[in-house]
């Protein structure tokens, strides 16, 4: 029993084992994910280096010699002549200079003669503006243009009188106003077809109008008067009329001297701003003078003459504008004058009212400087940095490009902040280099008119200039003053010596029979050779250059390959290669 008893207790333990060792399910076996290493295929190998090409030395060089060239013409269109020169003559000089051979290598030849050839032609256009001679341009006159819309289409807009009327109760006029149909009219057609020329005129007289009404208040003259410059001229400085008036107030000649404006060969104060609203307010006070303070009257006679309106009041016996305007006893631009010049004022005295928005521009600040010689404007541009234009503005009297001759301490307006430097430049400059202009004396024989022959000036510029007429007589000895040529100021200069590392002009050589070379192309022994730029002259010929620089008419032609025959004219550039310099050439 007990031996069964343990049989059964072994049994259970064995089944106890069993059951532990099978006591849940069989897991899986866990599989790990295999990691494939990934190799990248080799990288390809770098693209062997593409040379860079080696700067071409010629590109690079006739690159900087443009860049001179482009710089000159830029100072050139500034008018600074002695800064447009430096520039010139150094885009000629990097070339020349350069031992890849200005005349040998065939790009850097051909760039220099198409700069040889650019700056003769900018010579030749300085010359045409600015030889002493020529006046500026002028602008036509307002007045002349404005009278041709004296006929109306349609009748003013109707709501258009009561809002005039409704300005003129707010706004104190002292000049008479009436609101009738002509002014009503001109009115109308400001603020319609004239709307943009009224506008610009309004826009450029912003910057005058203080000064006119300073003049006009310390006269005691009605400001409203000072908006008659709106009508003549639009503000234009250098207005011109088809009858001759000139300036912002549109004086006539023999009224402007009447009224102490100056004018001659050099100068014409009508076109200055100040000292013709000066004269205009004399002038205006003289006439209301005549007619009793009747402003329209006075009005009349500024544009018709206090004559022609003296008249007309004569033979109608009547003194009131309007009723000679009616009677047509006065000429057309007259009647239409005057309601043009009230329609003018209204609008200016209110713009915003009439549709107007302008922006108020500032007069340019100058300062004076006295001058004691007459010099050239393109001087005091150079000595300020400013440009031509500039001085042009602020000294719009000159009607050429030099101050007057004969006027001891006349004043020049320059740019504010620059009188110093002005000064600076004159006290280094002499008298004969300060403007471009030259001294004739007379000789036995001669007249203005032969003169002005010889010369290849007009007889009446030429009288103008010495202040004569072209009747007055000149006596042997006599000196009289002429333009000279200002491209002595843009010329290049001459003395540009050769390398001697390098034969310029071997070609040159080889067309000159060796019989002939007096001074013909340099060699590379040559160390007192001259590479000169000659600009030909009048009466020059091919022989008389070549004695004068001691060589040969063919070697002449040789380095020149553009004269044909023996045809040169004047202005024309000569390449010279010279051991030997005439007297005088620097």
């Amino acid at each position: 029993m007990r031996f069964c008893v343990r049989l059964l207790v072994l049994a259970a333990l064995l089944i106890g084992v069993a059951v532990t060792g099978c006591g849940g399910p069989k897991q899986a076996p866990r599989l790990e994910p295999k990691v494939v290493a990934v190799v990248a295929p080799p990288a390809p190998a770098p693209p062997a280096p593409v040379p860079v090409p080696a700067p071409d030395p010629v590109q690079l060089l006739i690159s900087r010699s443009q860049q001179h060239f482009d710089n000159g013409q830029r100072e050139l269109g500034l008018g600074h002549l002695q800064q447009a020169r430096t520039e010139f003559d150094r885009a000629l000089d990097v070339l020349l200079e350069s031992p890849l051979g200005a005349r040998v290598e065939p790009r850097i030849r051909e760039h220099f003669d198409k700069l040889v050839d650019r700056i003769s032609a900018y010579e030749l256009s300085t010359l045409a503006k600015g030889d002493g001679f020529t006046e500026k341009m002028s602008e036509p006159a307002s007045i002349d243009e404005l009278l041709t819309f004296s006929t109306f289409d349609d009748a003013p807009k109707p709501d258009l009188e009561q809002a005039i009327k409704s300005d003129l109760e707010h706004t104190e006029h002292d000049v008479p106003i009436p609101l009738n149909d002509k002014v009503l009219r001109y009115v109308d057609l400001f603020q319609g077809r004239l709307r943009d020329f009224l506008a610009e005129g309004l826009q450029r007289g912003s910057k005058y109008l203080p000064m006119i009404q300073n003049v006009f208040r310390a006269e005691g003259l009605p400001l409203d008067l000072a908006y008659v410059p709106l009508v003549e001229s639009a503000f234009k400085t250098n207005a011109l009329s088809r009858a001759k008036a000139r300036g912002m107030w549109q004086f006539m000649r023999a009224t402007a001297l009447e009224n102490g404006l100056k004018q001659d060969w050099y100068i014409d104060e009508r076109s200055d701003p100040e000292k013709a609203t000066v004269a205009a307010a004399k002038y205006l006070q003289t006439l209301a003078d005549i007619f009793g303070g009747d402003w329209h009257l006075a009005l009349a006679s500024y544009n018709g003459g206090p004559g022609r309106v003296q008249r007309a009041m004569k033979g109608t016996a009547t003194a009131d504008f309007w009723s000679l305007a009616a009677r047509s006893r006065l000429p057309r631009e007259t009647r239409e004058y005057v309601p043009m010049i009230l329609a003018a004022i209204v609008i200016a005295r209110n713009p915003v009212q009439y549709g107007f928005d302008l922006q108020p521009e500032s007069q340019a600040t100058y300062e004076k400087v006295s001058l004691s010689s007459a010099v050239d404007l393109r001087r005091v541009a150079e000595w300020t940095g400013a440009s031509i234009d500039d001085i042009q503005a602020l000294n719009p009297e000159l009607r050429r490009w030099t101050t007057p001759l004969r006027y001891p301490g006349y004043e020049l307006k320059v740019p504010a902040g620059t009188a110093e430097s002005v000064k600076e430049g004159l006290a280094q400059t002499h008298d004969a280099e300060r403007a471009a202009l030259n001294w004739h004396t007379v000789k036995k024989g001669e007249s203005l008119v032969t003169i002005s022959r010889k010369l290849n000036v007009r007889a009446a510029d030429l009288a103008e200039a010495n202040y004569l007429t072209t009747k007055s007589r000149v006596r042997p000895g006599q000196k009289l003053i002429v333009p000279r040529e200002p491209t002595t100021l843009l010329a290049a200069r001459t003395d540009r010596a050769v390398p001697v590392s390098q034969p310029r002009v071997a070609d040159a050589r080889d067309a000159v029979p060796a019989s002939a070379m007096v001074s013909a192309a340099p060699t590379r022994q040559s160390s007192e050779t001259n590479r000169l730029v000659y600009r030909v002259k009048r009466g020059d010929t091919l022989t008389s250059i070549a004695q004068l620089f001691n060589t040969t008419v063919s070697a002449l032609k040789s380095w020149n390959a553009r004269v044909k025959g023996t045809r040169i004219g004047v202005g024309d550039r000569l390449v010279i290669f010279a051991t030997q310099l005439p007297a005088g050439t620097r």
